[in-house]
C-alpha cells in the first residue's frame, strides 16, 4: 500500500509540473528589459568581429552592406578564420583562437561555422563513426562546446548563426542535426542562436536556389554547389543578424539612459528643496526658485554648502505616466591647490523616462523570477530543458535548488507531505466523513 501511494504521488506531481510548465520563450519575453550587449562599450563604439569559415566570409560582406554606415559599430573587415571543429588538432587551434581574441577589442562576436564539419570520425580501434550517429553527435557536441568556450573567453555578446538547408538530402539531414547541437550549446553558454534554416526553404520546406530578397524580388540566393550563397543571399543572411543586433542596440541604449533611483539620502542631496517640502508638509508650497538650502553634513564627511533644484514647485505627475527631466546641483566646499577654500558645483542629471520604460522596470521589480529552470541530460547526449512556473505567475521567494519540490521528489526521492484536499492527499476517510465516524464510535476526533 505504501508503494502504491508513492507511485501515485510521483504520477500526480509529474502531471502538476506538466500543467505548470511554460515555454522558454515566454520566460525570455518577461526579461525584455535586460540588455544582451553591454550598454557602455569602450569608446562608445561596439567592436564587431565575425568568426568562422566560408559561410562567415559571405556573412561579413552582407553585414558590411547592412551595418557599415552605423556609427555605433566598428566592423572588422577580415574574418577571424576557424575552419570548423572537426579538425585533428582542435585543442591547439582553440588555444590559438583564445590568444588571438584576447589581443583584439571585441564587444560583439558573430559566429558561423559548419561548412566542412560534415565528415565522419575514426574510432579508438580505427572504426568509422558515421555522421549523425550517437557517438558522432557526442563528439561534435564536445567540439562545438570547446569552440564556444574559446569565443566566450572575451566576454563579448555572441550571435551564433545556424546552418542553412542544403541541396543534397543527406547533407540537409546532417545540417539539421548540427543545428540541434549548436542551438542547445548556444543556449547553455549564454549566446543568441539565429536560426536561418527555414528562411531559405521553399514553400514546401525543401531546398531552392531561388527566393525573395529583402525587397521581395525573386533572386538567385544560392550558388551552384547547393551550399554557399550569392551576394543577394549573403545580404539576406546578414539581415537576420542585423535584425537581432539592432534590437539589442536599442535595448542597450534604453538601459543606458535609465538613471539609478538612489536612496532617500541621495535624493535629498540632489533635490533638497523637494525633501524639505515632503518632510514639513506634503501640501505646503515649494520654496522659491534659487533659495539656498540649509547646510548639512553628508554621511561621507563632505559638507554641502548650496544645492539648487529646478525652479518652482516640484513637477506634478504626468497623466501619461512619463517622468519628466529633473536635474539638480550640488556644491561642495573643498581646499584648493593654494590652500584656499574653493566651491565646486556638480550637476546631477535626471533625464526624462518614457512611461513604457517605467512600467517595464516596475514590472521587473515586482514580478520576481518567473520560474525555475530544469536542465537534465538524457539518453543520446541530449539536454532536456524546461521551466516550472507557479500557477497565476504570482511573485514568490526563490527556493534553493536542493529545496525545490521537483528536486526533492524526482532527484532525492523524498515523499512530499500531502496537503489536505490536494490530489495527492490519499488519507481515508476524508474530512467530515472521518469526523462523523469518530463521533459514532465515541473515539476522539482526529486533529486537522
Amino acid at each position: 500500500m505504501q508503494k502504491l501511494r508513492t507511485i501515485l504521488a510521483v504520477t500526480l506531481a509529474l502531471l502538476a509540473m506538466s500543467t505548470l510548465a511554460l515555454p522558454l520563450a515566454y520566460a525570455a519575453e518577461e526579461d525584455q528589459g535586460a540588455s544582451f550587449i553591454t550598454p557602455f562599450p569602450d569608446g562608445d563604439v561596439y567592436q564587431v568581429s565575425v568568426i568562422g569559415d566560408g559561410f562567415a566570409d559571405g556573412l561579413l560582406s552582407g553585414l558590411i552592406d547592412a551595418l557599415g554606415t552605423d556609427a555605433r559599430l566598428a566592423i572588422q573587415k577580415k574574418v577571424r578564420e576557424v575552419q570548423g571543429v572537426m579538425i585533428s588538432d582542435i585543442e591547439a587551434k582553440m588555444h590559438d583562437l583564445e590568444e588571438a581574441i584576447a589581443k583584439e577589442p571585441m564587444s560583439v562576436a558573430i559566429v558561423m561555422v559548419g561548412e566542412d564539419d560534415r565528415v565522419a570520425l575514426k574510432g579508438s580501434k580505427g572504426s568509422k563513426i558515421a555522421i549523425g550517429s550517437a557517438d558522432w553527435r557526442t563528439e561534435y557536441t564536445r567540439r562545438i562546446d570547446r569552440l564556444m568556450k574559446a569565443v566566450k573567453h572575451k566576454n563579448a555578446a555572441v550571435y551564433w548563426v545556424g546552418l542553412p538547408n542544403f541541396s543534397r538530402t543527406e547533407a540537409n539531414e546532417h545540417a539539421q542535426i548540427m543545428n540541434e547541437v549548436m542551438r542547445e550549446r548556444a543556449y547553455l553558454n549564454g549566446f543568441k542562436f539565429i536560426d536561418v534554416y527555414a528562411s531559405f526553404a521553399d514553400e514546401s520546406g525543401g531546398y531552392s536556389a531561388y527566393g525573395p530578397d529583402l525587397a521581395g524580388k525573386i533572386r538567385v540566393l544560392r550558388e551552384g554547389d547547393g551550399v554557399h550563397f550569392t551576394d543577394a543571399g549573403n545580404r539576406k543572411l546578414a539581415h537576420f543578424v542585423e535584425k537581432e543586433l539592432r534590437r539589442d542596440l536599442t535595448q542597450a541604449k534604453n538601459d543606458r539612459t535609465v538613471p539609478l533611483l538612489g536612496t532617500d539620502t541621495e535624493q535629498a542631496k540632489i533635490n533638497p528643496e523637494k525633501a524639505a517640502v515632503a518632510a514639513v508638509a506634503p501640501s505646503a508650497a515649494a520654496p522659491s526658485a534659487g533659495a539656498p538650502a540649509v547646510a548639512r553634513a553628508d554621511t561621507s564627511g563632505v559638507k554641502i554648502i548650496r544645492a539648487e533644484g529646478p525652479p518652482g514647485a516640484p513637477p506634478s505627475a504626468d497623466p501619461s505616466g512619463d517622468q519628466k527631466a529633473d536635474n539638480g546641483k550640488i556644491s561642495f566646499k573643498l581646499a584648493g591647490s593654494g590652500g584656499r577654500e574653493e566651491t565646486q558645483t556638480v550637476e546631477i542629471l535626471r533625464p526624462a523616462i518614457p512611461a513604457s520604460v517605467v512600467a517595464l522596470m516596475a514590472r521587473r521589480e515586482s514580478a520576481g523570477q518567473l520560474g525555475d529552470m530544469i536542465v537534465d541530460q538524457i539518453a543520446g547526449g541530449l539536454t532536456l530543458m524546461s521551466s516550472i512556473t507557479p500557477a497565476g505567475n504570482k511573485a514568490r521567494g526563490k527556493l534553493s535548488p536542493a529545496q525545490a519540490p521537483y528536486f526533492r521528489l524526482l532527484v532525492k526521492g523524498e515523499r512530499l507531505n500531502p496537503k489536505p484536499g490536494r490530489a495527492d492527499d490519499v488519507a481515508w476517510p476524508k474530512g467530515d466523513a472521518a469526523s462523523d465516524a469518530a463521533k459514532q464510535v465515541g473515539a476522539p476526533q482526529p486533529k486537522g
